[in-house]
């Protein structure tokens, strides 16, 4: 299982469709990885609903951190290795930062994240 990790909410202003281009964004590997025998993973594909469900209605309320940083580090627990999108993230530094700590692999390119023999 691979996080994809990369800018969020970083550079939106909190804009909603701007977030959405960002998830679209994180979400364009997600199909890469999976043919490469890989499990994608994204935290707000666990996050968003969890917030959702808890009441979250305003990003960045309170509820939104408590939710949000801390998914991605518990998916990191389970995580076999980080992929980095670039731009701009604290989220996204924070979650390599917790891979390099547990000594998992981040890549940076997709190019660099290995195949699965099968």
């Amino acid at each position: 299982m691979i996080l994809i990790a990369g800018p969020y909410r970083s550079g939106t202003g909190d804009d909603p469709q701007k977030m959405a281009e960002n998830l679209r964004r994180l979400e364009s590997v997600s199909y890469e990885l999976f043919k490469a025998g890989h499990l994608p993973m994204i935290g707000e594909w666990v996050a968003l609903p969890v917030w959702h469900t808890a009441g979250g209605e305003t990003v960045g309320d309170a509820l939104y951190d408590e939710i949000f940083h801390p998914t991605a580090g518990r998916l990191i627990e389970r995580c076999d290795a980080v992929l980095r999108l670039e731009g701009a993230s604290t989220g996204a530094d924070n979650d390599v930062r917790l891979a390099r700590e547990r000594g998992i692999p981040v890549y940076y390119s997709l190019d660099d994240v290995p195949q699965v023999e099968q």
